[in-house]
């Protein structure tokens, strides 16, 4: 009995649902992460590079190396657990250990990515996070004093999260060290997998708030450069109506404008475009922490309302801009051309006027050119009738001006007959 085929990307779509799970591990442990990213069409970047560069990591410390066209790794990279994962514009590093330093964030921690492997990462680094993953004590206060010492209060970040079984806290700064630190309290009891979502949430987070920021240098960039082309678009349209310009040239001038918008609007696009995706990811990591407050302490979600809400309105804000301007500019030079068009009709009507005068002209000028030529060839056939009929005329005793006048209506009648038989002939 035939079976039906499965789609050959059945299985390998499936098992990429499967292919990146949530860290998991028990308090005490730290967390060292890393993201690089190409400076230049990283979505386009030499995949290969990246992956050479993971061996190279894993070649130090004797592991096993991943297939060539991996996108993830997983493998044990001494006392770290190593994940590697390529994405669209980046590769990410994450390395746990179920060891604790005793001194808080300590940058030897970090060695597991040293510094000369670092510097020959095929991009540059968007995102780095330490984050050390502690037992919460019986009393939660006890934290307070490790948390104020550790984070700079005035950008101090501290809550519940995962119906309060854990405490997070972070003031998104980079210290000393090039970490982006965070700390992490876990319930006694709380399991290895809720921790571990927490952790990658929260690596999460940093990553695509970093790479969605991205797009505020280049919206600012953009609105300079809106700045400078706003005025000129507004004057070419008030001067629309101005008899001092014509409309071609002022739509030559326009269509340079418009030339610079869609230019900007292409060298944007994909940036602003990853932005807004980003972002919506920033968020969606926040909501699904479930976080509440913790001891009146400043929540993720009114850090991110204060301090990057506003940068993701400035992408918004450049983008809608240009967008306006770009209809804007459009309208107008269809308006333009459509006033060029009936310049040009209007010219085209009087050029037919002016021929259809010329034509009246010219024949008025033939008729009184075939009047004259009816004249010239009556007198001259007059003359050779009258000659050719003289002796005629003599026998039937008529003068030679007799003669004359009886010839004359008749050869004046036969040449206006015949040059009138030739113009219908050269008419039809």
């Amino acid at each position: 009995m035939p079976q039906i085929e499965d789609h050959p990307l059945r299985y390998a779509l499936v098992n990429e649902l499967h292919a990146r799970p949530f860290p998991s591990f028990d308090a005490p442990a730290h967390v060292v992460y890393l993201a690089v990213k190409d400076t230049v069409d990283a979505a386009n970047r030499d995949r290969r590079k990246d992956h050479a560069h993971l061996c190279d990591l894993l070649a130090r410390n004797g592991a096993a190396l991943p297939a060539v066209d991996a996108t993830h790794y997983a493998g044990v990279l001494g006392r770290y657990t190593l994940t590697w994962e390529s994405h669209t514009e980046f590769v990410t590093y994450f390395a746990q250990s179920p060891m604790m330093a005793e001194r808080a964030f300590d940058p030897a921690e970090t060695e597991v990515f040293p510094a000369d492997w670092l510097g020959a990462a095929p991009g540059r680094r968007i995102a780095a996070v330490h984050i050390r993953i502690d037992t919460l004590p019986e009393d939660p206060d006890d934290i307070l004093p490790l948390i104020d010492g550790w984070f700079v209060p005035e950008s101090l970040v501290c809550a519940w999260v995962l119906d309060e079984n854990v405490v997070v806290a972070t003031d998104f700064r980079i210290d000393p060290n090039g970490q982006m630190r965070f700390a992490v309290f876990a319930r006694p009891g709380t399991g290895p997998a809720r921790i571990g979502r927490v952790v990658q949430r929260l690596c999460e987070m940093e990553t695509y708030r970093a790479m969605s920021m991205l797009g505020l240098g280049l919206a600012r960039e953009l609105t300079a450069r809106l700045n400078a082309l706003d005025p000129e678009l507004s004057a070419l349209v008030r001067g629309m109506g101005d008899d001092g310009h014509s409309a071609e040239e002022t739509l030559q001038r326009l269509l340079a404008v418009a030339a610079d918008l869609e230019g900007l609007a292409v060298g944007v696009s994909f940036r602003f475009g990853a932005t807004h995706a980003y972002a919506a990811i920033v968020r969606e990591r926040v909501e699904v922490l479930r976080e509440s407050r913790f001891e009146g302490r400043q929540k993720f979600s009114e850090f991110m309302l204060r301090r990057y809400d506003p940068a993701m309105r400035t992408v918004q804000s450049a983008e809608v801009r240009l967008n306006a301007m770009l209809e804007r500019a459009s309208r107008t030079a269809e308006l333009l051309r459509t006033r060029v068009e009936v310049a040009r009709q209007a010219q085209n009507q009087k050029i037919l006027e002016n021929m259809d005068r010329r034509s009246d002209l010219q024949l008025r000028l033939q008729n009184t050119v075939e009047g004259l030529s009816v004249v010239a060839i009556s007198y001259y056939a007059v003359s050779l009738v009258a000659y050719l009929a003289h002796p005629l005329a003599e026998q039937a005793g008529w003068s030679k001006e007799v003669t004359l006048a009886a010839a004359t209506p008749v050869v004046v009648l036969a040449v206006w007959l015949m040059i009138r038989r030739i113009r219908r002939g050269v008419g039809h």
